[in-house]
């Protein structure tokens, strides 16, 4: 059995990351969507949030699980049983520091791999970043996220901007 991780702070989960998920859901037995905790950035929702919003989101894909974890995403992986990590690519600006993750992870986890999905074209210029960005100032944000989730990211948004 192929199980997968896709990693990530998902604050909030975007089309682009919806769009990964269901690109590799269709290339794994089990995908483990990951909630890592970061501690460099100040996240928006919580670890929680998150995940029930993913869960959400991610419901229609029986193979596809939710998780948060706060750690080594090759010691994660490896309590798991999974053997790639599945991480997309916006632009090639993303892909030094990814490959840079890869190499560690390999090193920590011999048995990863980590396998590169390009975003659709659709989803190049798209973060989380960018959703908040536009979200802070009451923009539409239907394009950019599931649409299950559209009002409690607005929402959250716009207790920020007040």
């Amino acid at each position: 059995m192929k199980i997968a991780v896709y990693p990530g702070s998902f604050d909030p989960v975007t089309c682009g990351h919806l769009d990964i998920i269901e690109r590799a859901s269709r290339l794994f037995d089990t995908l483990i969507v990951a909630v890592m905790a970061n501690r460099e950035k100040m996240p928006l929702f919580t670890a929680e949030e998150r995940v029930l919003m993913l869960s959400r989101v991610t419901s229609r894909f029986e193979n596809v699980k939710v998780t948060h974890f706060d750690g080594l995403l090759a010691e994660y992986a490896r309590e798991n049983g999974a053997s790639t990590i599945v991480k997309g690519l916006r632009a090639v600006s993303d892909f030094e520091y990814e490959f840079q993750m890869a190499m560690v992870n390999k090193k920590l986890n011999p048995g990863l791999d980590t396998v590169f999905l390009m975003t659709c074209e659709n989803y190049m210029y798209l973060s989380s970043r960018v959703v908040k960005a536009v979200g802070i100032y009451g923009g539409d944000l239907s394009e950019f996220v599931p649409r299950e989730i559209v009002d409690e990211i607005s929402e959250k948004l716009s207790v920020r901007r007040k």
